[in-house]
């Protein structure tokens, strides 16, 4: 019996109500931890001198209606062997993600991240569907950016949904899922929903499907000391992949940690999976 509710919920449709939840919970969390990490002095933690391994542009990019604002940071001293488009989680600006960025392109790999609409500089509101039409748009950006370089998809946290909706619709080398979670509801349920909320929460950006179809590699990363999505989330998106995804546990890792503090434990497996031939 528990299956079957559990299936109602996740084939249920998004109703015009979720669309002013999710976008009055999006704007108030995500300012809320943003302003936090400000406060707390952890935006610019993470970071290197710049300059020493990097080259960083600034990009106004423009997603339907809305323009987006990304940041590209390439290798300085030799050409991309590989890049990659950064799916950022929902608490974050592109300025947190600017020493992971950092630490890649001393591995060779050019990146671009970018904010969400209604994010950072980023006009616009936070809307499910707005946010997998800007990644597919920071995408062909990317492409355009570094031409000629094989190009994958990182989704950390909630761009893991955003991530996973659109891989089946780029041309992409790999797909890597950082701190993942298998549908949006169950994540909101595992993070701060409480369970008689659950029908307030959309249900969109399930994992299953799509990743069932995705004919590219798939990595799922998970940090062992994640307490915001447990470790059997990143188990279930293995399955959904046929063969199963490579999973790999990172110790010591919390669900932020990734990004505020990078670490070549965490990150340079992630390097030479998305640089594989």
């Amino acid at each position: 019996m528990r299956r079957l509710a559990g299936s109602a919920i996740e084939k249920s449709e998004p109703s015009s109500a979720h669309r002013t939840y999710f976008a009055f919970a999006i704007t108030c969390i995500s300012r809320f931890m943003i302003l936090r990490d400000h406060a707390l002095g952890w935006t610019n933690s993470g970071r290197r001198p710049t300059g020493m391994d990097e080259r960083a542009s600034r990009h106004s990019i423009e997603s339907a209606t809305c323009v987006l604002d990304a940041v590209l940071v390439q290798p300085e001293a030799r050409p991309a062997s590989s890049a990659a488009l950064l799916c950022h989680g929902i608490g974050e600006t592109v300025e947190q993600w600017f020493g992971v960025q950092q630490l890649l392109a001393a591995k060779g790999v050019a990146s671009l991240v970018f904010d969400y609409s209604g994010y950072g500089k980023s006009t616009g509101r936070p809307d499910w569907d707005q946010f997998e039409v800007d990644a597919l748009t920071a995408f062909a950006a990317l492409q355009k950016l570094a031409p000629g370089t094989p190009c994958s998809v990182i989704g950390f946290s909630l761009g893991s949904g955003v991530a996973t909706a659109i891989i089946n619709r780029v041309d992409v080398r790999s797909l890597v899922l950082c701190e993942a979670f298998t549908s949006f509801r169950r994540a909101a349920t595992a993070a701060w929903i409480p369970k008689p909320l659950t029908h307030l929460v959309p249900p969109i950006w399930h994992a299953q499907p799509h990743l069932a179809q995705c004919k590219v590699p798939v990595l799922v990363v998970h940090g062992e000391k994640d307490r915001m999505f447990p470790a059997k989330m990143a188990a279930e998106l293995a399955s959904f992949c046929s063969p199963p995804a490579k999973v790999l546990l990172i110790p010591g890792t919390t669900h932020n940690q990734p990004f505020r503090n990078p670490q070549l434990n965490y990150w340079e497996p992630i390097v030479e999976w998305i640089g594989q031939e």
